[in-house]
């Protein structure tokens, strides 16, 4: 060994580490037990460099370890994804017109009064092929006996109903009910249905009586309702398909065919049947007997938040923080057999609270923070305290714990703490504890940033070089965590770059490293240094790295040693490490394959592997870094393949973020990767974190889902963790729940604060035991089913086809469909109808936007592989409410809001249908899926005000993609720039890049909006309809 080298962090070599377990010290900080410190070997110092050369030894203990064109029109896996449409308002007292009849059309079917006191229901009528039910319960029902009501949608053909029992095990509750044919229906849903018969499409109705039939009228042809009329459009034949994508759903409006009257007899306690409309088929369209856009959709904010069992447990701890996807725990294996959708949670701990609400800091001072002493979890709301005030009984395992001295309070007439008011622990769902010295075995570290940045030629011609150092530049005075915050810098190309950043020194110091195949550190002392100390040091570096590689030429990288090389200097503290990478990594261990998108391995059993780290090198630089505290953000720019899959595993096991900007060009792109680079830097950050959630007896959690490293059973180990993560997790029984009401879940995140505090987050919540798959289904979360879904879905791509994940979801939703249904077949006349809770109305919708995701869609024409790559990687970190936001954008009119005369600010923009039969030509139009806007111009729109809201250029450029949107001197283009900055500042999270397109501007009009537009038809997948039929076709087969 030569002298004044530097040794690196090692350890035996005889002893194997992997990305999914690390012995010995890698064992996190954790509430129950303070971490290990990893013993760190000194380095050595060397000084006087200037810019050296320097070539290396063997290192003790180190391991090596674009616009895309239209894709072609194919097949998307389900043959017709789902969507859902407005959610409809409840019918309030009089004529509730959903359909409103043609002049002379027939006013069709008498709808059935509902007993007193029960739930209006609703029924929607099927568009085409057989008639499809859709029913919606209502979302607040009392756990009771059999329900009295159910709405439904009709899509079959006019089939006898099969006798209908009695029974008294069934759930209480207005449901939704779909119609549907009670024959098998066509393979093609555009095809007509057997008979000369057409298939119907569900329809919203009012159930009221059947009133006795006026002579020679048949029963169906009346409908009457309390209050009024309820008509339905009467039939128009549509003209044929169109080949422009404006027409592709415009043949629909069949001619109606008179239904069956209502059944003759029926059976004690059953005073309700359901009526359908029936409607015919026009052979080679999808005829529609109800406007789809009745159907239920998310145009709502509300409809993305949480439901709460807050009524129930006042004490529970808010929604965006913890979300099951039922709030009702079942109470035995076989009735969780019949739940079919996955039975879990999704974790937000860290979620931002809006603002003047606070999560309350508990110091429990040299006593400690109490806890039980066998299964460790902290105390919490539901506790109880016994022999007046001196004991204390867990909720989590029942055992009985002492209470201390100095925590001791007396108990009121009700057993309660006479200050449990004034106690957030013992009032609150969320509380966070200041952790004493016994949780920490090394002092906290502080926040640290250093910065891996690409300088070969690609980083140098788009820009990249210069916005990266002028946000880190503008980011300084508000990164976390002042005096203490270190910083350090490494660049590279073919070599790697280190930088002196000793306070004394009036200039950085430049080092070049040319070995690659054994890098080391020349110089471990002054690579990392305090930020307040070398503030002008690190300054003169940021305002000179732009021009001292402006001449690069070269075009290669050497990521993997240079990876190697920042760990080195990051171990001893641990810290957040930000790459920023241009090119494929061609140099060194880590080098990657140009593998690209290969075609012909797409339906093979091969398909996945180009979706997964190629190298094991980068799986292992993980567990590496993870087991050192040091958590990776990765930048990646570029019009060429990068591997992302590869590069991603880094950040997807040490609990960071991929960040991709295709074809990025700063002239375009700097204000989208300085927003959210700044916000990386400068966001609440819990350093050297461990996360936990216990829960009750007989209730077990067995997977998780997101970025970070399983470390045991159910510790997960997050070297850093910010508000804009969340975590997903799937729940199992161990053992029947026979006496058991309530399970207790809470949530513990140890972590070190910015500030240098250890503080634990805790977030608790009750949940009930249901005996009655019912009430499984009304307290069902559809944000938190889907958020759960999606991430197993992703996982299931890296191991299996696409077409696979989405048939599983596809699968889930119908059995789940298929069981709801059981719980009605026997109490309710169902042939033909397809039933769901009112809970679940959108999970069909959302399950058709999941399947036409950019992760999962299609297959190699339908997305570029780091596209989709980067895509799971997003989707396994955000939060529900964002996720439901990217599976179903908003698309807004524009020229009406903005032309509007008044401003008084509380006016926003009306949501419309993701259908683009909604594109008007002679309007703009704004899709926003919080991560883009795409502002589209229509052919007719006028020039003068595309001139006035764009700019000249604008408005005579056949090109848009090449321009930005700035501010113009008029009030239209003030007011648009308001309104866009509005819109970003509601999830500052990321920063939503404006993308300018015309109609008819192609590829770029299918790849940034058409394919977007969930619920048409396109490219060879179903729409919302069609998917819909799909679906009921698979719940009617047995």
């Amino acid at each position: 060994m030569q002298p004044n080298r530097p040794v690196a962090p090692g350890r035996p070599p005889s002893q194997q580490y992997s990305p999914f377990s690390v012995p010995g010290p890698t064992q996190p900080m954790r509430p129950e037990q303070p971490p290990s410190q990893p013993v760190y070997p000194p380095g050595a110092s060397v000084q006087g460099f200037s810019v050296h050369s320097a070539s290396s030894t063997p290192l003790a203990g180190s391991e090596q370890n674009y616009p895309r064109a239209t894709p072609p029109v194919r097949s998307n896996g389900p043959v017709a994804p789902f969507q859902l449409s407005p959610n409809l308002p409840p019918p309030r007292g009089g004529a509730a017109s959903f359909f409103h009849p043609a002049p002379g059309g027939p006013v069709i079917g008498q709808p059935i009064m509902p007993p007193s006191g029960s739930s209006a229901v609703q029924q929607i009528a099927p568009t085409s092929g057989p008639r499809l039910p859709l029913v919606a319960s209502s979302a607040s029902v009392p756990m009771a006996p059999p329900p009295q009501a159910a709405s439904y949608m009709s899509l079959g053909g006019n089939f006898p109903p099969p006798p209908i029992q009695s029974s008294s095990e069934y759930p209480l509750g207005r449901t939704s009910l779909i119609p549907s044919s009670a024959s098998p229906m066509p393979h093609s849903v555009n095809q007509p249905h057997q008979g000369g018969q057409g298939g119907q499409v569900p329809f919203f109705a009012q159930r009221t009586s059947f009133p006795s039939p006026q002579p020679g009228i048949p029963a169906q042809q009346h409908l009457t309702q309390q209050g009024g009329p309820l008509g339905y459009a009467g039939a128009v034949p549509q003209p044929p398909m169109l080949s422009s994508y404006m027409d592709a759903q415009k043949a629909r409006a069949p001619p109606s065919y008179p239904m069956a009257g209502p059944p003759a007899g029926g059976i004690q306690g059953l005073v309700e049947e359901f009526q359908s409309l029936s409607v015919g088929s026009v052979p080679g369209s999808v005829d529609a007997g109800v406007d789809p856009n009745l159907l239920p959709r998310p145009l709502d904010e509300a409809d993305l938040e949480g439901t709460s069992s807050s009524s129930i447990y006042v004490s529970n701890c808010l929604p965006r923080h913890l979300r099951f996807t039922t709030n009702a725990i079942p109470n035995s294996q076989s009735l969780m057999a019949r739940w079919h959708l996955p039975l879990g949670a999704v974790v937000h701990p860290l979620a931002e609270a809006p603002n003047g609400e606070e999560i309350p800091v508990v110091d429990f001072g040299s006593s400690g923070i109490v806890r039980c002493r066998r299964c460790r979890t902290y105390v919490n709301p539901y506790v109880t305290f016994t022999d007046g005030g001196r004991r204390w009984r867990c909720n989590v395992c029942s055992l009985l714990n002492d209470v201390a001295g100095e925590y001791f309070a007396p108990l009121d007439i009700n057993g309660r703490r006479r200050d449990a008011d004034e106690r957030p622990e013992l009032s609150k769902g969320s509380v966070e504890f200041v952790a004493p010295t016994e949780y920490m075995v090394r002092p906290p570290m502080p926040p640290l940033y250093f910065f891996l940045i690409d300088v070969s030629l690609s980083s140098i011609r788009n820009g990249m070089l210069k916005v990266a150092a002028e946000t880190i530049k503008s980011s300084l005075d508000k990164l976390p965590g002042f005096p203490r915050t270190q910083i350090g810098f490494l660049t590279f190309d073919s070599a790697l770059h280190f930088y002196n950043l000793k306070s004394s020194l009036t200039q950085p110091q430049m080092m070049v490293v040319a070995d690659l195949d054994d890098p080391f550190v020349p110089l471990p002392d002054d690579l990392l240094v305090n930020l307040s100390d070398s503030r002008h040091v690190v300054e003169a570096l940021l305002d000179s790295l732009p021009s001292m590689f402006e001449e690069n030429t070269n075009i290669e990288s050497a990521f993997g040693p240079a990876l190697k090389a920042a760990f080195m200097v990051m171990s001893q503290l641990g810290g957040k490490l930000l790459i920023f990478q241009s090119t494929l990594p061609s140099l060194g261990f880590g080098r990657l394959k140009l593998r690209g998108d290969d075609p012909r391995i797409y339906g093979t059993d091969k398909e996945h592997t180009i979706r997964i780290a190629e190298d094991p090198f980068y799986k292992q630089m993980a567990a590496d870094l993870t087991k050192y505290q040091i958590a990776v953000n990765l930048y990646a720019f570029s019009d060429r393949y990068t591997d992302i899959a590869s590069l991603g595993t880094l950040a997807k096991y040490t609990g960071g973020e991929v960040y991709y900007y295709p074809s990025f060009h700063a002239n375009l792109y700097k204000e989208k990767f300085s927003h959210e680079l700044a916000r990386d830097l400068t966001r609440e950050t819990a350093w050297e974190a461990v996360m936990r959630i216990r829960c009750g007896k007989g209730v077990r959690f067995t997977t998780y889902h997101g970025h970070f490293m399983l470390r045991s059973s159910d510790l997960l180990a997050l070297p850093a963790v910010d508000c804009d993560k969340a975590f997903a997790m799937q729940l199992t029984l161990e053992d029947t729940l026979m006496t058991t009401q309530t399970v207790y879940f809470q949530v513990a995140l140890l972590y070190t604060s910015s500030s240098g505090e250890r503080r634990i987050r805790v977030h608790t919540m009750a949940v009930p035991v249901v005996t009655d798959l019912g009430e499984m289904y009304r307290n069902a979360d559809t944000g938190a089913i889907i958020c759960l879904l999606s991430r197993l879905a992703i996982e299931k791509t890296l191991s299996h086809k696409l077409e696979e994940a989405r048939h599983v979801i596809q699968l889930r939703i119908v059995r789940s469909l298929q069981e709801y249904r059981n719980l009605f077949a026997v109490q309710h006349r169902l042939s033909g109808r397809l039933i769901y809770p009112e809970s679940l109305k959108l999970l069909p919708l959302y399950g058709l936007a999941l399947c036409k995701s950019l992760a999962l869609r299609g297959g190699f024409a339908d997305a570029h592989i780091d596209e989709r790559s980067a895509a799971g990687f997003n989707m396994m970190i955000i939060p529900i409410k964002k996720l439901l936001k990217l599976l179903y954008p908003s698309l807004s009119r524009l020229d009406e809001y903005l032309l509007k005369g008044e401003d008084d600010g509380k006016a926003s923009l009306q949501r419309l249908v993701l259908s683009a039969e909604r594109l008007d030509p002679r309007g703009a139009f704004l899709y926003d899926d919080g991560f883009r806007f795409v502002l589209w111009l229509g052919k007719v729109l006028p020039a003068e005000f595309v001139k006035n809201l764009l700019g000249v250029e604008a408005a005579n450029s056949p090109d848009l993609s090449k321009l930005p949107v700035i501010e113009q001197n008029n009030e239209l283009s003030r007011k648009l720039l308001a309104t866009l900055k509005t819109l970003r500042e509601r999830d500052p999270a990321f920063y939503q890049h404006c993308y300018l397109l015309r109609q008819g501007e192609q590829p770029r009009e299918g790849s940034l909006l058409l394919f977007n537009l969930v619920e048409d038809q396109i490219a060879g997948t179903s729409g919302y309809v069609e998917w819909l039929l799909q679906i009921q076709r698979q719940v009617q087969q047995k």
